[in-house]
């Protein structure tokens, strides 16, 4: 009997935490915001307060809890607001025979981390060439959280690198407790490297790049890209929300290899993304014939990156003489 009511006791703190947190969290007023967070708060104390019996507290906060939950749950994303310049366009790509062209690929030149030129190009693309993938991993600084992106390698020093982010509108800052709440619609920033990993290597303050080659043959690769593709059309057709623990980054990139590495079971490093390289390591998809704590050491492209020229040579420079990099 008491475990069930430490589990019951449990579900009603959570409940409520959460329910606050989405009203704290919402796209109202502040003070509209702060009121229906505190009606909320008292609603729930008086549903387990002033009942005798535990299933008519059971039954009264659930009529408190689920219009809430269902409210936010009903909360449409939208592609239209009043967007960030580096994301205000959305990618989208078409097929023609062994082609594929790509829209609105970004390619920023930045003069600080908030102030840059925003510049789009198209890319058409042969499939038949698309040979390698390869793994940036940028640390925070935080023990177990990371950002992940995928470069696609097409020969000849020519690769789309695609940064699976919360889309921001103007003057809105990234927050992961925000992430939590359906407050920023999910993006796939398309964009040549010297946009994505200059941005982070010499613009943004205490940002560490890492740079893995995967080990994967043509056609796998050819299968994760096309399928990373549906998703540019997909959050074009339909917008999606971020979120910070099932739709973010590393999340959407395992949902576009997965069904494709079907001997792979889910691993929580998943949801850890500061252990990927862990993962990849003992996956054996990256170098290993170096120890893995060395291995990181040698992966790391920040002065690489600083030193290279922002032109057509950028992506072929961070790379050279990387582990596991035989062909660029």
């Amino acid at each position: 009997m008491w475990i069930r009511r430490v589990f019951a006791w449990a579900f009603f703190l959570a409940a409520v935490c959460w329910g606050v947190m989405a009203a704290v969290y919402s796209n109202f007023a502040a003070g509209p915001r702060f009121a229906a967070a505190g009606t909320f708060v008292a609603a729930a104390l008086c549903s387990v307060i002033f009942p005798r019996s535990g299933a008519r507290r059971a039954v009264l906060f659930l009529a408190v809890f689920l219009p809430a939950l269902v409210c936010w749950l009903l909360l449409p994303p939208s592609n239209s607001r009043d967007w960030q310049p580096d994301v205000a366009e959305l990618s989208s790509a078409g097929i023609s025979g062994g082609n594929v062209t790509i829209r609105n690929v970004r390619d920023c030149d930045y003069r600080s981390e908030t102030d840059y030129e925003v510049r789009r190009h198209d890319l058409v693309l042969d499939l038949g060439a698309l040979r390698t993938m390869d793994l940036f991993l940028v640390d925070w600084g935080l023990p177990h959280l990371a950002h992940t992106m995928l470069s696609f390698g097409f020969g000849r020093g020519k690769y789309v690198c695609v940064s699976i982010e919360a889309r921001k509108k103007k003057g809105e800052e990234y927050s992961s407790v925000r992430g939590f709440f359906r407050q920023y619609e999910l993006t796939y920033v398309v964009a040549e490297e010297r946009d994505l990993v200059r941005l982070r290597t010499n613009y943004r303050k205490g940002e560490e790049v890492y740079l893995y080659r995967l080990k994967a043959e043509p056609e796998f690769i050819r299968l994760v890209f096309l399928d990373y593709l549906r998703g540019l059309n997909r959050l074009k057709d339909k917008p999606q929300w971020y979120n910070a623990l099932t739709a973010n980054c590393t999340t959407d990139i395992w949902k576009h290899v997965a069904p494709h590495y079907p001997k792979v079971k889910f691993d929580w490093r998943v949801f850890a993304s500061g252990h990927i390289p862990e993962m990849v390591y003992e996956l054996g998809v990256v170098d290993r014939t170096l120890p893995l704590a060395e291995l990181k050491l040698r992966s790391h492209i920040n002065a690489r990156s600083k030193a290279a020229a922002p032109g057509p040579e950028y992506s072929q420079t961070i790379r050279k003489g990387l582990p596991g990099f035989s062909r660029t």
